[in-house]
């Protein structure tokens, strides 16, 4: 069993039960999933470089992505129906844990310039949506490889009713937000 996981069935839950006033176990927010997207852009001139991202998105998540397609034509964009636009991953149990402490403990601490996540990304229903610039934070993704630097936009969905509840067990579970 992963270790962020263990803490939080040991302590985390206890530590918001008190500070909720949660009558039982079942009532303190847990996380439920985690989703990783990427938008390609230049997958209109270049059909290729999807193959790329989700090689470097199976690596960082341990899990094969799913190749999303467009589902209107734009002309502007030089866009048609169904080309392969962007690359997604949703992370359950797990494959959630183990991801989630390699954010926490690894990835964050090597963004440049890193003073904490903004608490502005949350949705009102006590999910968080964040965004990485950089791909290359993650160990798993071999540095020479990459051939553009990319980013990708991480949502971790809880059972939070509120954003307080899912800022606090964010926090608990060691997410570094921004002191105001």
């Amino acid at each position: 069993m992963n270790r962020l996981k263990e803490r939080y069935d040991k302590e985390i839950v206890k530590s918001l039960q008190g500070k909720f006033k949660f009558k039982g176990a079942m009532q303190v927010p847990r996380l439920s999933k985690i989703v990783l997207n990427a938008s390609v852009g230049e997958a209109t001139s270049n059909p290729k470089i999807i193959n790329v991202v989700a090689e470097e998105f199976s690596q960082i998540s341990g899990q094969k992505p799913v190749i999303r397609k467009s589902k209107k034509a734009i002309s502007n964009f030089k866009l048609r129906a169904g080309m392969p636009i962007g690359v997604s991953v949703t992370l359950r149990r797990d494959k959630m844990w183990a991801f989630l402490d390699r954010l926490i403990s690894v990835a964050l601490p090597r963004v440049r310039d890193f003073r904490g996540l903004p608490t502005k990304g949350f949705d009102g229903r006590g999910n968080y949506n964040m965004g990485l610039k950089e791909q290359i934070v993650f160990p798993e993704v071999n540095y020479d490889k990459v051939e553009k630097v990319r980013g990708m936009n991480i949502t971790i969905c809880t059972s939070a009713k509120t954003d307080a509840e899912g800022r606090a067990l964010l926090e608990e579970l060691g997410i570094p937000f921004r002191k105001k």
